[in-house]
């Protein structure tokens, strides 16, 4: 059974990156299933870091994308979403591809929801490992 309460199309959540940080990231959503949300970025000298990896505040930003879009679709009406918190534990260095980030729920209650993204390379590998955590917020006290 699908988690989400909002209808929206790939092409519809890669437009609401356009003129923004997921969209100079590169980050495009690439599936949607009735649980989770997966999306790419690319690694290049738009996300990698000085010494030539995977910046690890880029794969913040991808889980953050994730975890917050897919809180997004499951909020309804006059709903908004705000970020509390994320970690995100880097487990394997990444110089070069993409990587794919895929969100699932851990908890979707009334105030509060915590999403689990986990990022692999293009080997499948899992590289990093994180948590987001949102609060629901109705009406004009969202933001």
């Amino acid at each position: 059974m699908a988690i989400w309460k909002r209808q929206a199309t790939l092409a519809q959540l890669n437009a609401r990156g356009e003129g923004c940080l997921v969209g100079h990231l590169g980050i495009r959503f690439t599936a949607m299933y009735d649980d989770g949300l997966e999306a790419t970025m690319p690694v290049d000298a738009r996300t990698r870091q000085p010494f030539g990896l995977l910046h690890g505040g880029a794969s913040a930003v991808l889980a953050e994308t994730l975890g917050s879009m897919a809180g997004y679709l499951c909020t309804e009406e006059d709903q908004r979403l705000v970020g509390l918190e994320i970690n995100a534990n880097h487990l394997r260095a990444v110089r070069a591809g993409e990587v794919r980030g895929r969100c699932r729920p851990l908890h979707l209650g009334r105030a509060h929801q915590v999403w689990q993204i986990e990022i692999y390379d293009q080997q499948d590998r899992l590289c990093c490992s994180s948590r987001l955590t949102t609060a629901v917020r109705s009406g004009v006290d969202g933001g």
